[in-house]
């Protein structure tokens, strides 16, 4: 889920102004700063090469016995070859996150974290992300029915190293191979393993055949037409950091192990640092990833997430120089950058309109929620139009289901559901909704039409729009009550099932499968994605034949009569597809916006223009 589907926060006005003051003075030292990392990276690389055979220092020649054997990469046509290494990007984060474990944690910021650490086999193009190219994957082999696999590894890919938290045993560099693609598999597949999310996706998977260190086959049982997705974008799991215990892998373990679930073990562009609970997660550019030799490394030598809670503060924070990047709130966007630092250029603004969307969810279970006229009734109460013009400011287009409507799986003859209290209250009376007691509140079978709305307790937009949803439904007799939730509250809420209605966003895909979210099968599974409980045969039908359908013209029309479908049912009110407003410093060159939104991986820093990381 994508990942700018949600929103995050943490810090205060006090720690702004010890930021601030700490980079004013540390300003002075940058250039020390900087020449210590230098020296700090040339010890690492020289530690890194007695430790064990590992495939490359920075731009330095490889060992032959340990040179990539493709030289194909993904995206490589977007970097720089002018790039110089060094710099940082430090940009905010509004939460912390409760693990950095992607299989459990199925936050966007813990994939994205994972991401940066631990390569795919195969890598969108970020210009036509329908096209996947080679990244651990050196070459793979697909049968016409898409059911079979075969998979050729890059060889000289190495393991962090790394001191084990529980042993204090250490571990030198080890070369990926086959069995951790084949253990990530077993992991996903263990019914113990808190990940439903990602194992709907991989249900469907038969076997994983090591063919040796370095070439592995997967079969599915059936045709399925997100085969190639969930193959070719798998990453390995070390087996040796996770499986580190005598005897058959625990689940439970897995899932409880905290010391293990705050890192990350990588073999990608970043190394994982630290991260300081409810301040900061670091990762550090990677001297021995295989990418840098082909052309396709990172520049930037620190990416930093700082957890700052409010929004006012991230904002002082950009402009005094402690955030590099910053994802702005509508409103700051419209009536707070026309300040010298960006008419300067010091700060530059990027819009762009991602594949997500926002929605209000309800949970099914509830008997206010259960007749689709009711649901239908709460959108038509709900006045978009009003909320778009004067909290997002049109910066986000309506949305009426979950396909990106610029894409071609929306169907455009669908149209949103009206702003009509009129009729929204006629179809409550006819749903058996009646104020019987004259006290102003909707009742029916001596339920009372009151539930309980979830708040991300520090979201801006929320904050604004939900009054405006409690006034509009107290005028059809819906008292609807708000209630500001912590984050990680907020999530243990929607998969305890503890809730009435929440507020959030998903991704939508670019070739989207409906059936983490909306499949009937999910809605009793633990942490499942469809945590409101959608059950529907017809809509469990249609999800189905999606699956098995490779023609682009079929998938698109079966997902035309899907959309319709929840159009009518409502189970969400499909609120708005955003744009993404970042403001970015001057500083960063080969900035570009692709479809998949602003990859860090390409931006590079002029040597006289880069900065160290305070208090590293």
């Amino acid at each position: 889920m994508n990942g700018n589907g949600f929103v995050k926060f943490l810090l205060t006005v006090l720690i702004l102004a010890v930021v601030y003051f700490g980079w004013v003075l540390t300003g002075a030292l940058d250039r020390v700063r900087e020449s210590n990392l230098r020296v700090l990276e040339r010890l690492e690389q020289l530690q890194h090469t007695l430790a064990a055979p590992t495939p490359l220092a920075d731009r330095a020649p490889l060992p032959a016995s340990a040179a990539p054997t493709g030289d194909n990469i993904a995206n490589r046509q977007f970097f720089d070859p002018a790039a110089v290494p060094g710099g940082r990007l430090i940009q905010a984060t509004s939460a912390d996150t409760p693990n950095l474990n992607p299989l459990i944690n199925n936050e966007a910021t813990a994939s994205e974290f994972h991401g940066l650490c631990v390569s795919s086999l195969a890598e969108p193009n970020y210009a036509d992300p329908t096209e996947y190219q080679p990244l651990l994957a050196e070459s793979w082999e697909i049968s016409p029915d898409h059911k079979t696999y075969r998979i050729k590894l890059r060889r000289g890919v190495f393991w962090d190293p790394f001191t084990d938290p529980e042993t204090g045993v250490k571990h030198g560099p080890k070369e990926v191979t086959a069995a951790d693609f084949k253990f990530f598999v077993d992991v996903v597949k263990n019914p113990d393993v808190n990940c439903e999310a990602i194992r709907s996706y991989y249900q469907d998977l038969e076997s994983v055949e090591i063919v040796n260190d370095f070439e592995f086959v997967v079969r599915w049982k059936v045709e399925y037409y997100g085969s190639r997705a969930s193959t070719l974008g798998m990453s390995p799991l070390p087996r040796h950091f996770y499986h580190f215990y005598d005897g058959p892998f625990d689940g439970k373990r897995f899932n409880n192990d905290h010391r293990r679930n705050r890192m990350l073990i990588g073999c990608g562009p970043y190394r994982f640092v630290r991260w300081e609970k409810d301040r900061r997660v670091i990762f550090r550019r990677n001297p021995a990833y295989f990418g840098n030799a082909l052309g396709a490394g990172p520049s930037l030598d620190y990416l930093v997430y700082e957890i700052i809670k409010h929004p006012n503060t991230r904002f002082q924070a950009l402009l005094a120089g402690s955030l590099d990047q910053l994802g702005l709130t509508p409103d700051q966007w419209i009536q707070r950058t026309g300040g010298k630092e960006f008419t300067s250029g010091e700060l530059k603004k990027y819009r762009y309109l991602l594949p997500q969307y926002t929605y209000i969810g309800y949970n099914l279970t509830r008997p206010f929620f259960q007749d689709k006229r009711v649901r239908q009734a709460l959108t038509m109460l709900i006045d978009r139009e009003k909320i778009l013009r004067d909290i997002y400011f049109n910066l986000a287009k309506i949305t009426t289901g979950p396909f990106f409507p610029d894409g071609p799986y929306a169907a455009p003859s669908i149209q949103p559901w009206p702003y009509d209290p009129e009729q929204a209250k006629r179809q409550l009376a006819e749903a058996g909704w009646r104020d019987t007691d004259g006290d102003g509140i909707l009742e029916k079978d001596g339920v009372k039409f009151v539930f309980t709305m979830l708040q991300i307790a520090t979201s801006p937009i929320q904050q604004k729009m939900m009054p405006l949803i409690k006034e509009s439904l107290a005028g059809a007799g819906i008292d609807m009550k708000i209630e500001n939730v912590e984050w990680s509250v907020y999530l243990q809420r929607l998969n305890q099932r503890r809730f009435d209605a929440s507020c959030l966003g998903w991704a939508s895909p670019f070739d989207p499968d409906m059936y983490q979210i909306w499949h009937s099968s999910q809605c009793d599974k633990p942490e499942s994605s469809n945590y409101i409980g959608f059950r529907n045969a017809e809509a469990d039908k249609l999800i189905e034949e999606m699956r098995r359908t490779f023609d682009r013209e079929r998938r698109i029309a079966i997902a035309h009569a899907f959309a319709r479908l929840i159009h009518e049912e409502q189970p969400y009110t499909f609120l708005f597809v955003p744009y993404s407003l970042v403001a970015q410093s001057g500083r960063y060159r080969n900035v570009r916006v692709f479809p998949v939104g602003m990859p860090v991986m390409p931006c590079w820093v002029p040597k006289q223009e880069q900065r160290a990381v305070p208090g590293l």
